[in-house]
């Protein structure tokens, strides 16, 4: 089972890194433009799904969906835009924080509480932004912004799922999120419209195939294995960004970027097990 959930993993963090990449690469383009391309491509798969299994797509919990589509597309605007300011493994690495402020938002609107020891990791972690921004000049502060603005509505998503609990199937979820992304996407992006050319079209309609390529084969990896082990194979998507952003956009990496790398996926994985453990 492990061996087949580390398989299912690598997969979803190639599809992802695609995904990074391809963003990257359309840079010129305006960053909701790229959220409603990304959410078309989904919805492709989605609707077609809920129709097939006679799911209802709209839902029990209608609020909290539609909350999650806001929040969702949020995190995912700002993601877009943090691509264009900093080198995409750093950026990845900054949006895996989310957890952190997922956890504070869960002691005070789900009430849980926090081991001792994760706040250590956490601090880990943290540093390794710190760590970041205060010794690799490449991390200017708009695009650190954006990451971290990313991060902390990302972890705000983790809890609003949690309060949807089971009522709504998980495509169900997944389907709002992208009808509200196509929604907003599509208004705010009209004043910054640019037609795509060529295989411009391919590129940007793809970007709903790699995503739900990633987040499909990271679900069956979870089912597969036991949390503390199968979740923190998901920061590979760091190393298969960087190597893409290497290779590719000829960014470049200094020690302390990739020192602060390593802090934060320590801190996090660190905090995954012991979270895992409950």
């Amino acid at each position: 089972m492990l061996k087949k959930a580390i398989q299912f993993m690598i997969i979803s963090a190639i599809a992802f890194a695609f995904l990074n990449a391809i963003v990257k690469y359309l840079g010129d383009f305006n960053a909701y433009q790229v959220v409603f391309f990304r959410s078309i491509g989904t919805l492709v798969f989605t609707i077609p799904f809920l129709l097939k299994h006679k799911i209802s797509i709209y839902g029990n919990k209608k609020t909290l969906l539609i909350f999650r589509g806001i929040v969702g597309v949020t995190s995912m605007s700002l993601f877009f835009m943090s691509l264009k300011y900093l080198p995409m493994g750093s950026v990845v690495s900054l949006r895996y924080i989310s957890p952190i402020f997922a956890a504070v938002f869960a002691v005070f609107f789900l009430k849980e509480k926090i081991k001792h020891i994760q706040w250590l990791f956490f601090l880990i972690a943290f540093c390794g932004v710190l760590v970041l921004k205060g010794f690799d000049a490449k991390i200017g502060t708009i695009g650190l912004l954006l990451a971290i603005a990313s991060a902390f509505f990302s972890g705000l998503v983790f809890i609003v799922i949690r309060k949807i609990g089971d009522r709504d199937h998980p495509v169900v979820i997944v389907n709002y999120f992208m009808m509200v992304a196509v929604l907003v996407g599509g208004i705010l992006c009209i004043p910054y419209w640019k037609t795509p050319i060529g295989w411009e079209w391919a590129l940007l309609l793809s970007l709903g195939i790699f995503g739900y390529i990633g987040q499909l084969y990271m679900t069956k990896a979870l089912q597969l294995a036991e949390t503390n082990k199968a979740a923190p194979l998901k920061y590979i998507e760091v190393i298969f960004t960087m190597l893409i952003g290497l290779s590719w956009f000829h960014e470049s990496y200094t020690v302390w970027s990739v020192l602060g790398i390593i802090l934060i996926i320590i801190g996090l994985t660190l905090n995954t097990y012991t979270k895992a453990a409950k």
